[in-house]
């Protein structure tokens, strides 16, 4: 019986040992800047569950915001993410290098000089100089995306087509109309009805037609175009 319980023991110990030295080495096997840690405001999910302030989170991780909420992912000596309300996007980071998959809303990413930064969205692929500090915001629209620049410089590309936009300068990736999409909201980017072919006629008429009837009520019938010349009107 003794010797029963001696060789259980040891059995035990044993399983305990190998469990906890898979766990250590997996452990110091995952790099030191996969985890970051997430401030949130509002309603916010990581990789679909709710997310509370000083939690942390894992590369690869999806993001998500809802209505009147935010979230900062601060990514220790990297930098830090930044989204807004009504955003998705998908963070991967890794020792030297940040790359956000936005999907919708608005996120603005800051890193600091020696890190590789690339967003993506549907309308183009944005790359941050690594040699600087970078600050820029994406906000990705139906069919397009606005960059704005605060520091540093982010090249756009857009197929095979490379555009720099430096600190202080702002960038439009896509179409501002396309079928389907709503009017953009901001500010400066509104591209109003296009009027053409029979409505362009139509309008022509129309505004032809209310000057005729200003000119026809008037009181005064006389006009001076500049010479000498007047013009009366036949019922004097």
């Amino acid at each position: 019986m003794f010797g029963k319980n001696i060789l259980r023991r040891t059995v035990t110990l044993t399983v305990l040992a190998t469990v906890w030295c898979v766990y250590s080495m997996a452990a110091f096997a995952m790099p030191i800047d996969t985890a970051a840690e997430i401030a949130v405001t509002g309603q916010v999910t990581v990789n679909g569950q709710a997310a509370v302030s000083n939690a942390t989170v894992l590369s690869g991780a999806v993001i998500t915001t809802g209505a009147n909420s935010s979230a900062i992912v601060s990514l220790g000596k990297l930098g830090r993410v930044e989204m807004g309300a009504d955003s998705s996007m998908t963070l991967n980071f890794g020792s030297n290098n940040v790359v956000a998959m936005v999907d919708a809303g608005r996120v603005r990413i800051s890193s600091s000089s020696g890190v590789a930064v690339t967003a993506t969205t549907k309308s183009a692929t944005f790359i941050a100089n690594a040699a600087d500090a970078n600050n820029f915001a994406l906000e990705v629209e139906c069919s397009h995306t606005h960059l704005e620049t605060t520091s540093g410089v982010v090249t756009m590309r857009e197929g095979t087509n490379d555009r720099q936009v430096a600190a202080g300068s702002s960038a439009i990736a896509g179409s501002l109309v396309q079928t389907g999409c709503g009017p953009c909201l901001r500010p400066g980017t509104n591209t109003g009805p296009a009027v053409t072919g029979g409505a362009w006629w139509i309008a022509l008429a129309a505004a032809g037609a209310g000057i005729g009837i200003w000119l026809a009520t008037r009181e005064d019938n006389d006009f001076n175009f500049g010479g000498n010349v007047i013009v009366v009107s036949p019922s004097r």
